[in-house]
């Protein structure tokens, strides 16, 4: 018997403007007005911003102004690029760069929405027929699930930073999404297009970050076809494949043939997609679930409680086929023993989607606990998020203020209107949400986690308002790159050829965009400067200082600036110039 019993009452869905201004609200903040952050985000920038400034053989060869990065694949840099190449002039190169991430959010917005709208209409997914009449129609019902699957979605801990930074794991979680909008289409009437559609899909995934989950998908979907004596792996080993593979060697062609700066990045691809299949082992499995629990929060109480409420409806569509992907990226997750969080990015929706089918099935008790938690933490997030600027704009409590001035040295803090007008709307609109859930109870399906995902957009949304510029105060290399590049045109007039550097990706990323240092290139050079970056705790505890000769740099070297971020008294950064014979 079906778990699922309701009136027609409760499946009155989102208006179209308030789904659109969902999604605004969550992805605009933190997208605008920012410099490239530390870490994916700067680093993925930086293959961008030199696919943008460059010719055939950079957008062949994924690479930071000289530094090879070959890991992924090229997809997503190809992207960015593309909008710098169109943008770039009006709104900058960094913000070109996220006009991208928001289109990749938009792809796996509209795909949740569609996957479980088609899967919500079907005739196994329809609750009970009510003795008197009443019950939903199935696309009123499909519409409410899908609009809960989406705010689910919208409120997933884990999606909230990726879907805002200029990487590769933004557009891989797409079309993870989007596979799975083509997958019910498949299963739901299998037709040789859709196979083709899919293989294409799953080949773009292969050109994001990778082979491994593209295979991976077409092996548990064949499986699940045969489960469910289905003959659609015909189509999927038949047509869906072999596309996917001619997407991906289409590149893999191209860099054989022309092949880029007289090297080719197919090995070292490769290799980074090979070690992350291996025999799973207790470290992965502990980071699985211990960064499981909040990186895929709320979706997994509610997907959890669907599979137990559908158990015996197992063989079901809606059930069976977002089960399948949770289990193939689960156990792909624990086959990997270089954990990192993009490894859990994928499993989040197929998890929207499932948990938008316990939402039926859910308990007034459960329902309700899940909306306190949310109220009780969201709310006490932005009470801490306005206490902290209040302080640092006023100056008092004066311990509170000098504490977090104190997170970002240097930073002088300056009253914006429009930001400070734009958190106190959001900031009340939150507090009505919170009225009219509490006051009204609603019936309908998504009330159980529209607190959640309002939550989360109403902290992220203050983060972005009225802590934005001390946030970038502090994580942007901006300023050091502008001091090195002042250091460099009094040392050498900009008459130098190259920059050798031992710095990472991100940092590399940076100095060359605010800057505009030239860094050595794929071939070795006789570089005139030299840029370390150091540790000073480790300086400390060694005997002596390590010179450049220490560190296999010919020579010899005279060290002409050494300087470091405000914030950050352990990272240091020396420049050298080769002394004249």
């Amino acid at each position: 018997m079906k778990p699922v019993r309701l009136p027609a009452a409760a499946t009155i869905a989102l208006p179209r403007w308030v789904i659109f201004a969902l999604c605004l609200l969550y992805i605009l903040p933190g997208l605008l007005g920012r410099d490239p952050w530390k870490g994916d985000d700067a680093s993925s920038f930086g293959v961008m911003w030199t696919m943008a400034h460059g010719g055939l053989q950079d957008w062949l060869w994924p690479h930071i102004v000289g530094l090879p990065m070959p890991q992924e694949g090229p997809l997503a840099f190809w992207l960015g690029a593309l909008c710098i190449k169109l943008f770039g002039w009006l709104v900058g190169d960094a913000t070109a760069a996220r006009l991208s991430t928001a289109c990749f959010f938009l792809l796996g917005s509209v795909s949740v929405w569609y996957s479980t709208y088609l899967l919500g209409r079907r005739t196994e997914a329809q609750p009970l027929k009510l003795a008197f009449g009443g019950q939903p129609e199935p696309r009123d019902f499909g519409r409410t699930l899908a609009d809960g699957a989406l705010l689910i979605y919208l409120g997933c801990l884990g999606l909230l930073l990726p879907s805002h930074e200029t990487n590769a794991e933004s557009l891989h979680i797409s079309l993870v999404a989007y596979s799975l909008y083509l997958g019910v289409r498949l299963l739901d009437a299998p037709a040789k297009r859709v196979g083709l559609r899919l293989g294409i899909c799953l080949g773009l995934m292969a050109l994001t970050r990778g082979w491994v989950l593209p295979l991976a998908l077409i092996i548990c979907l064949s499986i699940l076809s045969v489960y469910l004596k289905q003959k659609y792996h015909r189509i999927l080993l038949g047509i869906s494949l072999p596309a996917a593979v001619l997407v991906t060697a289409a590149w893999v062609f191209a860099i054989n043939i022309i092949h880029p700066f007289s090297s080719s990045p197919f090995a070292a691809w490769m290799q980074w997609n090979t070690r992350q299949i291996d025999m799973p082992n207790l470290d992965s499995a502990i980071y699985f679930f211990r960064y499981g629990i909040w990186f895929a929060w709320p979706a997994w109480p509610f997907a959890a409680w669907a599979i137990f409420a559908w158990r015996k409806q197992e063989k079901a569509l809606h059930i069976a086929l977002p089960v399948t992907y949770v289990v193939c990226v689960t156990a792909l997750a624990l086959m990997n023993h270089y954990p990192e969080q993009s490894i859990l990015l994928p499993i989040l929706p197929p998890l929207a989607m499932l948990a938008a089918f316990g939402l039926p099935t859910m308990k007034r008790s459960a329902i309700n606990a899940v909306d306190w938690f949310a109220v009780m933490v969201m709310t006490g997030f932005a009470a801490i998020i306005w206490f902290a600027w209040l302080a640092m704009m006023t100056g008092w409590p004066a311990g509170v203020s000098k504490k977090v001035l104190s997170w970002a040295p240097g930073f002088t803090p300056e009253f914006n209107i429009f930001t400070f007008i734009l958190a106190l709307a959001v900031s009340v609109a939150w507090f009505r949400l919170v009225y009219w859930r509490i006051s009204r109870q609603p019936s309908v399906l998504w009330r159980a986690v529209v607190l959640s995902t309002g939550g989360v957009i109403l902290s992220w949304l203050l983060l972005m308002s009225l802590c934005l510029p001390l946030i970038n105060h502090r994580i942007t290399y901006a300023r050091v790159a502008q001091d090195i590049a002042r250091q460099i045109e009094l040392s050498t007039h900009k008459s130098y050829n190259c920059i050798d550097s031992n710095v990472d990706p991100a940092q590399r990323a940076s100095f060359a965009y605010f800057g505009e240092l030239r860094f050595s290139g794929f071939l070795d050079q006789h570089c005139d400067l030299l840029l370390l970056q150091d540790s000073r705790s480790l300086q400390e505890k060694s005997a002596k200082e390590m010179t450049p000769e220490d560190r296999n740099y010919r020579g010899p070297w005279e060290r002409i600036w050494q300087g470091r971020r405000a914030y950050d008294k352990d990272e240091s950064f020396t420049l050298y110039m080769r002394k004249q014979p």
